[in-house]
């Protein structure tokens, strides 16, 4: 296993977790739950993805670089609206949060 990246919280962590998943590369989170040992612990103790295949290095830090770029670049796709539920979401989803549904394409 190779160490890829310290998140912040376990939210960034999963999330690149996902996304390193949907490029079809294998890691996993370890000390996800350390935060709760807080004033005890270094400052520094993060949820860590690492990788499960030695190999996936580099494409893993292909792919922490996009997820990174991704995260600071500001979101230029307008709110759309679910055709199952009338429920406004932000343009970065597919999905709309309130029941599942997935985006429909302009011109469906």
């Amino acid at each position: 296993m190779q160490r890829l990246y310290q998140a912040r919280d376990r939210i960034e962590a999963q999330l690149l977790l996902d996304f390193l998943d949907r490029h079809l590369v294998e890691a996993v989170i370890l000390g996800d739950y350390l935060a709760g040992a807080a004033g005890g612990l270094p400052a520094d103790i993060g949820p860590t993805l690492w990788l499960v295949e030695d190999d996936d290095l580099e494409r893993g830090r292909e792919l922490l670089s996009r997820f990174q770029a991704d995260a600071r670049r500001p979101s230029s796709t307008a709110t759309w609206y679910c055709s199952g539920c009338e429920e406004s979401v932000d343009g970065d989803f597919d999905v709309c949060w309130n029941c599942g549904q997935a985006r429909e394409e302009a011109g469906s």
